[in-house]
């Protein structure tokens, strides 16, 4: 059997970087067959040029399409076997891909997995047990250690880091664009993908960092809040019930 290959799908826009200290960490910690794909929302910050320069597949948009979308177009692209949604501003480590791979290709059933991390809502959010990112590593060299006892059904998979087969994508399609610019468009296709008949998984061996808002300002917050409200609105309208948390 060949290895698998994972298309690593990271949206991006104006945090260049969140986005190279993400790139350097993949690159560092990735020991199996991958290729990276950013899609660029405009930026106006030499992401492009960065891209350009480290050789990195690229999609470069006119204006921020938002988060689906730029999703939906690293996706139409990728060539790997398993496809994986990455936040920009997420550091990996240790064994993060190989540990997440195991989990999702352990039963037919499994069609979606993702990690612990620190900034998060749900099943997923771990405390951190460090202060900064050596101490994440150092953490991570332990309790990313190859472990299927680990492995935890879940009800949905958050979008910064969110693994699947691609026949998950075949059969349920891509991400639902009316969720632009962002929230509950993961929500949505962990649902798809559930009414589907395939299993949700906590790679419960796996934590990555994720420095997530912490730069927002008070008027960024506020209007976040509002996308917030807004897409959650529009998955109850959707499906007629309450996302799960």
């Amino acid at each position: 059997m060949n290895p698998i290959k994972t298309s690593i799908i990271i949206p991006s826009y104006n945090e260049i970087g969140s986005l190279q200290e993400c790139i350097a960490s993949i690159r560092q910690y990735t020991a199996v067959p991958y290729e990276i794909i950013v899609v660029d929302n405009g930026s106006t910050d030499g992401t492009v040029n960065y891209c350009l320069q480290e050789r990195i597949r690229l999609v470069s948009l006119p204006r921020n399409k938002g988060f689906p979308a730029a999703c939906n177009l690293g996706l139409k692209i990728a060539t790997g076997d398993a496809l994986l949604l990455l936040n920009n501003d997420t550091v990996v480590t240790h064994n993060w891909l190989s540990n997440m791979l195991a989990c999702l290709y352990s039963s037919e059933r499994i069609g979606i997995v993702g990690p612990y991390t620190n900034y998060v809502i749900g099943m997923q959010k771990k405390e951190p047990a460090y202060t900064d990112l050596n101490q994440f590593h150092e953490m991570a060299a332990i309790s990313n250690k190859p472990n299927p006892a680990l492995w935890v059904p879940i009800n949905r998979v958050i979008g910064l880091c969110l693994l699947f087969k691609r026949e998950v994508m075949n059969k349920i399609g891509l991400l639902d664009e009316r969720f632009t610019p962002g929230h509950y468009e993961d929500d949505d296709f962990s649902y798809r993908a559930t009414l589907a008949g395939y299993q949700l998984m906590l790679a419960g061996d796996v934590t990555i960092h994720h420095h997530g808002g912490a730069s927002f300002n008070k008027l960024e917050r506020k209007q976040l809040s509002k996308w917030v409200l807004a897409s959650r609105k529009k998955f109850i309208e959707k499906w007629n019930i309450e996302p799960i948390i």
